[in-house]
């Protein structure tokens, strides 16, 4: 997909939308990390999205948003695009019983985001701190990372370096292979 003109799709964001969005930008910008936005239609699926990110020069991401059998416990976990989540596993890492998707009322009152748009960055919305975010280790090496702003109608790149940096102050995190 061409991204001559970035905000192309901009116009078609309503207003919660653009809200999200800009929590983000401004979250970047008062720590004064440097990123690149990109507009689109709505892109729920990784399948979807490699349309318009084959061009992005980024490593890009899956995030997946988990609770557990009782439901008092929240994981975000990120993972290359490319990677596939062994769900199993992690349930016996966990030891917290069966993993299930969590709701579209817990990804709003968790993250602040809507089904589909599942991101890094959501974590900016987690005041109480009671998300468990669970990191694939390649994606601490990157060079550059994207993802949603909070909303799947735009994706915001950043250098791994600040993305390790706003790791480090957002959340405790645990990596995986």
């Amino acid at each position: 997909m061409d991204y001559e003109n970035r905000n192309h799709h901009k116009e078609s964001i309503e207003k919660d939308g653009i809200d999200r969005i800009e929590k983000v930008l401004s979250y970047l910008h008062n720590r004064q990390i440097e990123y690149d936005i990109y507009y689109h239609p709505p892109l729920p699926t990784i399948d979807e999205a490699m349309l318009y990110w084959s061009n992005i020069d980024a490593t890009h991401c899956k995030n997946l948003f988990f609770r557990n059998h009782k439901g008092d416990k929240h994981y975000l976990i990120l993972l290359n695009h490319r990677s596939n989540m062994d769900i199993h596993s992690l349930e016996k890492r966990l030891k917290e019983g069966k993993l299930s998707f969590a709701s579209e009322a817990r990804m709003i009152k968790h993250l602040g985001v809507k089904p589909g748009s599942v991101s890094f960055f959501g974590l900016i919305n987690n005041t109480e701190k009671n998300v468990i975010l669970f990191i694939e280790k390649n994606l601490l090496t990157v060079n550059k990372i994207s993802f949603h702003p909070n909303d799947n109608r735009a994706t915001v790149v950043i250098s791994g370096d600040d993305f390790r940096k706003i790791l480090d102050s957002l959340t405790h995190f645990e990596v995986f292979d």
